[in-house]
């Protein structure tokens, strides 16, 4: 669609060129449709916190190592096992050994709260990977 305009000195007329968004926003309806339909489709890791009422701050519950499987990761991201820092491929061999010792047994991770989220979703798949179900994670208080 364009606009003529007529100019007076001249005889001819010269057009104003416009341009037509009706393709764009088809393409952007397109893409916002498909982005409605595949973000149900999409699996996340979700970790649910406990439930915190105002009436237990009073008490203090003390967390002590209970499982033979123990696993801490420091401030700086390192992995430490027994003592030792141990590598994610030392850390998969150490949870496939445990697994055979201890069927029934929960590890436990003692998370710094200043370490990485990949370094627990790390310590997660090697523990998932091994075959433990569950994964005791304990935080320390602010």
């Amino acid at each position: 669609m364009s606009r003529r305009f007529f100019n007076q000195s001249r005889d001819h007329s010269i057009e104003e060129p416009t341009v037509n968004l009706t393709p764009l926003i088809d393409v952007v309806f397109v893409i916002l449709i498909m982005f409605i339909v595949v973000a149900p489709l999409l699996e996340l890791d979700r970790v649910e916190l406990a439930d915190s009422s105002f009436a237990d701050h009073d008490k203090t519950i003390s967390v002590q190592e209970t499982s033979p499987i123990a696993v801490y990761v420091k401030e700086d991201n390192t992995i430490v096992v027994e003592g030792h820092p141990v590598s994610l491929t030392q850390l998969a061999q150490y949870f496939k050994e445990a697994k055979v010792r201890y069927p029934m047994v929960r590890p436990q991770l003692f998370h710094d709260r200043k370490a990485h989220f990949g370094t627990y979703q790390s310590v997660k798949n090697a523990a998932e990977a091994a075959g433990f179900e569950q994964l005791d994670i304990i935080l320390k208080p602010a």
